[in-house]
C-alpha cells in the first residue's frame, strides 16, 4: 500500500474504492437510505388507517412513530463506534438485514403491541444505515468529487420524504397500510445483494478496530438511557401536558442526568463510545447545533402540511402527499448544482442563502395559508421550502467534515444524523404544543365575538338556520343546528390562526441560525469540500 509525503496512505487522498466505480457504489449505499426514509414519510400518512385497522385511538397510534424515533435515537449516536468494533461493511449489512426482518414482521403485525416492537427493532436498523452511508461516500470519493457525492446522497434523502406521502397515500387509500411496510422487503434485498458485491472496508478501519478497545458498556447505557427519555418527552410531552406531568417531568430529570453523567464518564475513556472533545472545536459545535436547526425546520412544517390539509381542507392522503411531491423535483434540480458550487463559493455563504429561502419560504406560508387555499398555492409553498433545504444539506456537511481525519469519518455521521433527526422530534413536539395552544387562545379571543351582542354573529347564525330549514329541519332543530355549525366554523378558524402561529416560530428559528453562521470557519472558495485526512 503506497503513501504519501506525510506517510498516509494515498487512497486518503483518492479515495477508497477497492477497485469498483465510486459513482455505483454511491447509488448502491443511496439505495437503503432512500428504502429507510421513504418508509417513515410513508407511514407518517398512513396513521389514521392502523388506527382503524387495529382498533386503537389515534393518540395510540403515535406510538408507531413514536417507538421508532427513540430507537433510532439510540443507535444514530453510537453507530460509527459500532462500526468501528464489528467492521463498517459488516454493520451496515447487518442493519439492513434487521430493516428488512422488521419491516416483514411490521407489514404482518396482529395488534399494537406487536407492530411497535417491531418498530423498535426497524428503528434500530434503519438508525445505523445514514451515518454508515455517509462515511462510505467521505472514503470512497476522493477530496474534489465529495461534495458532488454528497449531493447525489441528499436527492435520496430529501425525494423519499418528498415523495413518500404521494405513495404512502396511493398504497393506503387503494390497496393496505401493510404494503407501506411490504415494499421495503425487495428493495432491500437488492441493496444487501448489491453492497455484498461493491462494498469494501478500506484498510485504515482494520486498525482502528484493532485500537478500539473493550466495550464501553457503562458509555452506551448511558447514552442509551439519555437519548430515549429525551424521545420520549419531547414525543409524548404536549399529550401529558408537559412538565404539569410526573412522568414527562421524571423522564426528563433522568435525561438530563444521564447526559451529564456520559459526558462526565466519556471524557475520563481512552476509547469513548463518542468523542465528546470533537465539540471543543467552535465550527464543528456550531455546525451541529445548525444541523439541529435544519431538522426543526424541514420535519415541523413536514408534519404540518399533511395534517392541515387532511384535517381543514378534508384533502385525502393520496392529496395531501401529491401537494409535497413538486419539492422533491426541485431538490433533484438544485442539489446537483450545489454539490458544483461546494467548495468555489464561501460555504457559509450557501448556508446563509438556504436558509434565507426557507425563512422566504415559510412567511410566505403564513401569509398565504387558509381553509380555502387552492391547491397551487399549497404546492408552491411547500416547493419553496424545499429549494431553500437544496443550499443546506451538502455545505451543512462539508463543514462538518473540515479537519476531521478519517478515524472520526463514522462518529461525524452519527453526530450529524442525530442532531437533524433530534432536531426534527423538537420542530414536531413545537408544532404539535404551540398549534393545540394557540389554538385554545384564539378560540377565546373569537368566543369574544360570537353572542347575541354581536349582529354580525347573529345574522351568521340565522342565515345558516334558514338555509336548514329549506333542507327539511324544524325551526327548532334549525337553530339548534345552526349554533353547532357556528361553532365548528369558530374551532376552525382558530385551528387555522394557530397554524399560521407555528410557521410564524418557525420562520424565527429560521432567522436565529444566522448568527451561529458567524461562528462557523468556512473553508476558503477554491477549498476542497471535504477537508484532507
Amino acid at each position: 500500500m503506497t503513501e504519501d509525503t506525510a506517510g498516509r496512505p494515498a487512497y486518503f487522498e483518492t479515495g477508497w474504492t477497492g477497485g469498483r466505480n465510486p459513482w455505483a457504489i454511491a447509488l448502491v449505499v443511496t439505495m437503503a437510505t432512500f428504502m429507510e426514509i421513504l418508509d417513515s414519510s410513508i407511514a407518517n400518512v398512513s396513521l389514521p388507517h392502523i388506527a382503524g385497522t387495529l382498533s386503537v385511538t389515534q393518540d395510540e397510534s403515535t406510538w408507531i412513530l413514536t417507538s421508532y424515533l427513540i430507537s433510532n435515537a439510540v443507535v444514530l449516536p453510537i453507530s460509527g463506534w459500532l462500526a468501528t468494533k464489528v467492521g463498517r461493511k459488516r454493520f451496515y449489512m447487518s442493519c439492513v438485514a434487521i430493516f428488512i426482518a422488521s419491516s416483514f414482521f411490521c407489514g404482518i403485525a396482529p395488534n399494537l403491541g406487536s407492530l411497535i416492537f417491531f418498530r423498535v427493532l426497524q428503528g434500530i436498523g434503519g438508525g445505523g444505515l445514514a451515518p454508515s452511508e455517509q462515511a462510505i461516500l467521505v472514503d470512497t470519493f476522493p477530496k474534489a468529487k465529495r461534495g458532488m457525492a454528497m449531493a447525489v446522497y441528499g436527492m435520496a434523502a430529501v425525494v423519499a420524504p418528498a415523495i413518500g406521502p404521494t405513495i404512502g397515500g396511493y398504497i393506503t387509500d387503494h390497496y393496505s397500510w401493510r404494503w407501506v411496510f411490504f415494499i421495503n422487503v425487495p428493495i432491500g434485498l437488492v441493496s444487501l445483494a448489491l453492497t455484498s458485491r461493491m462494498v469494501t472496508d478500506p484498510p485504515h478501519l482494520a486498525r482502528m478496530r484493532e485500537r478500539s478497545g473493550g466495550i464501553d458498556y457503562l458509555g452506551v447505557g448511558l447514552i442509551a438511557l439519555a437519548l430515549g427519555c429525551l424521545e420520549f418527552v419531547l414525543d409524548k410531552g404536549q399529550e401529558d401536558d408537559w412538565f404539569q406531568s410526573g412522568r414527562i417531568l421524571l423522564f426528563a430529570i433522568v435525561s438530563v442526568i444521564a447526559i451529564a453523567a456520559f459526558i462526565a464518564w466519556e471524557l475520563k475513556q481512552e476509547h469513548p463510545v463518542i468523542d465528546i472533545r470533537m465539540f471543543t472545536r467552535g465550527t464543528f459545535a456550531s455546525v451541529v447545533l445548525i444541523m439541529l436547526g435544519v431538522g426543526m425546520v424541514l420535519y415541523g412544517p413536514t408534519v404540518l402540511f399533511p395534517q392541515f390539509e387532511q384535517v381543514m381542507m378534508g384533502y385525502t392522503a393520496q392529496q395531501a402527499g401529491e401537494s409535497m411531491t413538486p419539492g422533491g423535483f426541485v431538490i433533484i434540480l438544485l442539489l446537483p448544482l450545489v454539490g458544483w458550487l461546494t467548495g468555489k463559493v464561501s460555504t457559509r455563504l450557501l448556508v446563509g442563502i438556504g436558509f434565507g429561502v426557507m425563512a422566504w419560504s415559510l412567511l410566505y406560508m403564513s401569509r398565504h395559508l387558509y381553509i380555502g387555499v387552492d391547491f397551487k398555492t399549497v404546492t408552491i409553498a411547500r416547493t419553496l421550502q424545499m429549494a431553500g433545504f437544496a443550499f443546506l444539506f451538502v455545505p451543512i456537511n462539508t463543514l462538518a467534515y473540515a479537519g476531521v481525519p478519517p478515524e472520526q469519518n463514522n462518529a461525524v455521521s452519527g453526530i450529524m444524523n442525530l442532531a437533524r433527526n433530534l432536531g426534527g422530534s423538537i420542530g414536531i413536539s413545537m408544532f404539535t404544543t404551540v398549534a393545540a395552544r394557540h389554538a385554545q387562545i384564539h378560540q377565546r379571543e373569537l368566543a369574544r365575538y360570537t353572542n347575541d351582542y354581536s349582529t354580525v354573529f347573529v345574522a351568521h347564525v340565522h342565515a345558516i338556520a334558514r338555509g336548514l330549514e329549506h333542507a327539511g329541519f324544524s325551526s327548532i332543530a334549525a337553530a339548534h343546528k345552526a349554533l353547532a355549525v357556528a361553532y365548528g366554523e369558530l374551532q376552525q378558524q382558530a385551528a387555522q390562526l394557530a397554524y399560521l402561529d407555528v410557521l410564524r416560530l418557525f420562520v424565527v428559528v429560521a432567522l436565529c441560525m444566522f448568527p451561529l453562521l458567524l461562528l462557523v470557519r468556512s473553508p476558503p472558495p477554491g477549498a476542497q469540500p471535504v477537508a484532507a485526512h
